[in-house]
């Protein structure tokens, strides 16, 4: 079983300036940072923490095996090309999944090479099913519709989260100034056992 280790803060990509402590960064006077860029942003301002495996730039990232069936589920509907299936995707989720191109498009060359799919009228065509991607449909029907269910959950649970998290950033970010010894300690203290009990969490 692999081991959780706590970081430090240099070892996280994308994170500015030096830290003082646990609750924000060095803006470039030696002030702390202006308001972080989101809440996975405000996050790295926590040693040790930020968004984990499973999370994007963009929120979280979807398993291959869902884009897959997505892919083929809305091609039983009708052809589309790329950027179609990209915009139907993120209508059919409510907007809680959006997969990105650098997903869709090897899933598209992937399913060409299965002879599941096929495309018409050059490198920006339509895709459509071929007469053995509609028998795979027919015969995975239900993995399909559930590729939608879970994606979609999986997405507006993460959304929560990271807004959790920033709420948690938010208030943490009072702590920069204006504070005692004492209760910069204890809030040091709090978040540190949070830490914690979110990688027991993690580890059941």
């Amino acid at each position: 079983m692999e081991h959780i280790h706590d970081h430090h803060p240099h070892q996280h990509g994308g994170m500015r300036g030096r830290f003082d402590g646990p609750f924000g960064h060095r803006g470039p006077r030696g002030g702390f940072g202006g308001p972080w860029d989101g809440p996975a942003e405000a996050l790295r301002a926590f040693k040790g923490f930020g968004p984990g495996p499973g999370f994007g730039p963009h929120g979280p990232r979807a398993r291959r095996g869902d884009v897959r069936s997505a892919i083929l589920g809305l091609l039983s509907d009708g052809p589309s090309n790329g950027y179609g299936l990209i915009k139907a995707i993120g209508e059919k989720t409510e907007g809680a999944w959006t997969p990105s191109p650098g997903s869709v498009y090897p899933t598209l060359a992937q399913l060409v090479d299965e002879g599941l799919i096929s495309q018409e009228g050059g490198p920006r065509g339509a895709y459509e099913l071929t007469d053995a991607g509609r028998t795979y449909v027919t015969a995975h029907q239900e993995e399909i519709d559930a590729a939608f269910r879970s994606a979609g959950d999986r997405f507006q649970g993460g959304d929560a989260l990271m807004t959790a998290f920033g709420k948690l950033a938010g208030a943490a970010m009072q702590f920069r100034g204006g504070v005692t010894p004492e209760q910069r300690a204890r809030a040091t203290e709090k978040v540190d056992e949070l830490r914690r009990e979110l990688y027991r969490i993690l580890g059941e």
